[in-house]
């Protein structure tokens, strides 16, 4: 399998340069996926060695024949604990480059898209428990409500909560195509795909725990790199880039950020980038999903 049929990666050259690449330093891409990332990092180093995350075993294919690469096949809530069974405590950068990847989109079985018609799965560890098809018919309403909202920002997400739970009553959900046709009854009138894919998008973050996962990650991360290694990470929603802003320039996911006696500022990482990086006008005519890419860059403090 090719990385360029599994996933065009984005902002390839920022996310290299972003981390600063020492040619013997140790580093992390912690969402693997097609590898493009991974293989970029690779040419970079001489004695170093690169470490890839990922959870789903469709990726395993892409792992590039290297000296220098370690494959670890899981979530990257654990990256700490993982690293430490490969005898690695401190990493001089961590790469993030979060979202769904664009061969699970294109495969129908995985259930990622609006545009095929499989099974609601949604799952990126295809050995976990709750798939989109459990969270739509066996939650109940409140907690529908609440997902909608809040990972999808679905405006009518009460009303929509109570829908599922009423047509479920007669017809379990089990399908793409079957739950998109439900989903036209409440979509705004001409906006029909913006919905399904706000709808879609809350129930992959329910079914991956996207959120807390990167939570624990982050932290994790700032943990365990060496002071000036670098963190670079790309999200694509709101919900995502939040996170990964607050942490850099405050030091934590909610709150002011804290100041010394002296009045210095008192965070783990010092922001690189100005804002966030985005991907040019070239590269989002030629890969579409660079659209919504926001890249941030920090460095670990002496702190």
């Amino acid at each position: 399998m090719t990385e360029s049929i599994y996933h065009i990666p984005v902002m390839l050259a920022q996310c290299t340069e972003g981390l600063s690449i020492d040619p013997n330093g140790v580093y992390v891409d912690v969402t693997f996926g097609g590898g493009g990332h991974s293989r970029e990092i690779l040419k970079h180093l001489d004695k170093g060695h690169l470490y890839g995350f990922d959870q789903d075993v469709d990726a395993e294919a892409n792992i590039p024949a290297s000296d220098n690469f370690t494959f670890i096949a899981a979530n990257f809530r654990d990256l700490k604990k993982y690293l430490r069974l490969h005898g690695v405590k401190k990493v001089d950068g961590v790469l993030a480059d979060l979202g769904i990847s664009s061969h699970q989109i294109d495969e129908p079985s995985r259930g990622f898209s609006t545009r095929f018609s499989g099974s609601l799965d949604m799952r990126m560890n295809q050995s976990a428990e709750v798939s989109a098809k459990e969270v739509l018919n066996t939650y109940d309403e409140g907690r529908l409500h609440k997902i909608l909202g809040m990972y999808g920002e679905v405006k009518n997400a009460k009303t929509l909560a109570q829908a599922i739970v009423s047509e479920r009553t007669s017809q379990q959900f089990e399908t793409t195509e079957g739950f998109t046709s439900f989903l036209k009854r409440y979509a705004p009138k001409g906006k029909d795909f913006k919905y399904y894919a706000q709808v879609f998008q809350a129930l992959r973050i329910e079914v991956n725990d996207e959120m807390g996962a990167l939570e624990e990650m982050l932290l994790e991360a700032v943990d365990i790199l060496k002071p000036e290694g670098r963190l670079v990470v790309m999200s694509y929603h709101s919900l995502e880039d939040r996170l990964v802003k607050n942490l850099m320039i405050k030091g934590k996911f909610q709150g002011e950020v804290e100041k010394d006696f002296y009045g210095n500022l008192i965070r783990p990482l010092e922001p690189i980038s100005r804002g966030a990086v985005v991907a040019d006008a070239e590269e989002i005519a030629s890969n579409p999903r660079a659209r919504s890419a926001k890249l941030r860059i920090a460095k670990k403090t002496e702190i």
